[in-house]
């Protein structure tokens, strides 16, 4: 019969693998949506107060960090969706503000950033 430890070590040998991490190629978008934010003039805010781009990048490392210490995080979307969006706590959604344009989501944003990182500038992608 086999012994708890070795059923342990078969078992992580198995689902270790799944339990996945980004990609190199996650990992670049991601750096690259947070430069954009700090080489950007936009303010974001969160619960109802406005923060700059530094304090807003802190921010959200902090929080991408919690996922990745998680498994939470393999995708540039999935860091949009579970860390750049919206408030864990209360549930409120982020906002972005740039000189001369109308605050929009902070999800809306970061997804066109995306796109062109990705180089495609355009929706659905």
């Amino acid at each position: 019969m086999l012994s708890r430890c070795t059923v342990a070590a078969v078992l992580l040998a198995v689902v270790g693998p799944a339990l996945s991490a980004p990609s190199a190629t996650a990992k670049r978008e991601i750096q690259g949506l947070m430069d954009a934010l700090s080489a950007s003039s936009c303010e974001f805010q969160r619960n109802g107060a406005w923060h700059g781009r530094e304090e807003a990048r802190k921010h959200l490392q902090r929080k991408y960090d919690y996922l990745l210490k998680r498994d939470l995080v393999d995708t540039a979307e999935q860091f949009i969706e579970r860390a750049a969006s919206k408030s864990s706590m209360s549930g409120r959604a982020y906002q972005v503000r740039c000189p001369g344009q109308p605050a929009q989501p902070a999800a809306t944003w970061f997804r066109l950033k995306l796109d062109a990182l990705r180089g495609s500038g355009g929706p659905g992608r």
